[in-house]
């Protein structure tokens, strides 16, 4: 259960870097250097927002990592639980 909500939670973080990664950007418009020349755009980048963005990334990542490895290795541990040896019948008596 414990590795479902990792990996649910890793779903959610990594949704959350997308919607700020795209919020990262915006446009400004900057003044022309002389005078007779036309103003430019240039883009400009919200160095909070970077971070945000980095830190949910790196977050889903690792939350992915620890959930996909949680249910492989309950998966093994299961599954070596259900194959055992098979119990050998006691020795039959010899005859006399």
């Amino acid at each position: 259960m414990r590795h479902i909500v990792q990996l649910v939670l890793a779903a959610l973080a990594l949704a959350g870097g997308v919607v700020t990664g795209l919020q990262i950007r915006s446009v400004v418009f900057v003044a022309p250097v002389a005078d007779g020349q036309p103003s430019t755009t240039s883009v400009a980048f919200d160095p909070p927002l970077m971070m945000l963005t980095w830190a949910l990334i790196t977050a889903a990542g690792v939350l992915a990592v620890l959930g996909v490895a949680g249910l492989v290795r309950a998966g093994r541990v299961r599954d070596a639980a259900t194959v055992r040896t098979p119990v050998s019948d006691p020795p039959a008596p010899e005859p006399m």
